[in-house]
């Protein structure tokens, strides 16, 4: 049984490890906090709740998709999380490919439809991204956990 789509991935939300170690680094926060404010007074418990939440939100946003891009018929698809407006492009006006790195920052913040100096970003996680190009010069950065895969299914959907 052959694949469905020509390429497909899913970025989800919380699969980004720096922002896991910065959730965990707080969790680790408020479960010292409980240990070293246990005989004080009440407000102990608060640090132990707050610690078993973020751990719990930590866990659920790593199983919450941002968006998924699948590409066949010659065209990209990008659908988001719940309200997101689905963004499709045509591979027909796309004059140029490339990988890319994301950005040279230590932290990226996740985003969707992003329009920024003549480009739209899709970015949920890792550094690496595709670039393509339009007839009219403006760029879709789109990031992805398999760029190499991904740039050579667009090259081959765009020559045939």
């Amino acid at each position: 049984m052959g694949n469905r789509y020509a390429f497909f991935e899913k970025q989800y939300i919380g699969r980004d490890y720096i922002r896991i170690c910065i959730r965990l680094v707080m969790a680790a926060f408020c479960f010292a906090a409980y240990v070293y404010e246990r005989d004080r007074d009440n407000t102990q418990d608060l640090f132990l709740v707050v610690g078993f939440s973020i751990i719990a939100v930590s866990i659920a946003l790593l199983f919450l998709i941002q968006y998924k891009t699948i590409i066949d018929n010659k065209r990209i698809i990008i659908d988001g999380l719940w309200s997101a407006k689905r963004v499709e492009i045509d591979l027909n006006t796309i004059k140029n490919v490339r990988k890319d790195t994301y950005s040279n920052y230590f932290f990226n913040n996740p985003v969707y439809n992003l329009h920024r100096k003549g480009s739209i970003r899709f970015y949920s996680s890792g550094k690496d991204v595709v670039v393509l190009t339009d007839m009219d010069g403006f760029e879709y950065y789109i990031g992805t956990q398999r760029p190499n895969e991904m740039y050579l299914v667009i090259q081959a959907e765009m020559k045939s």
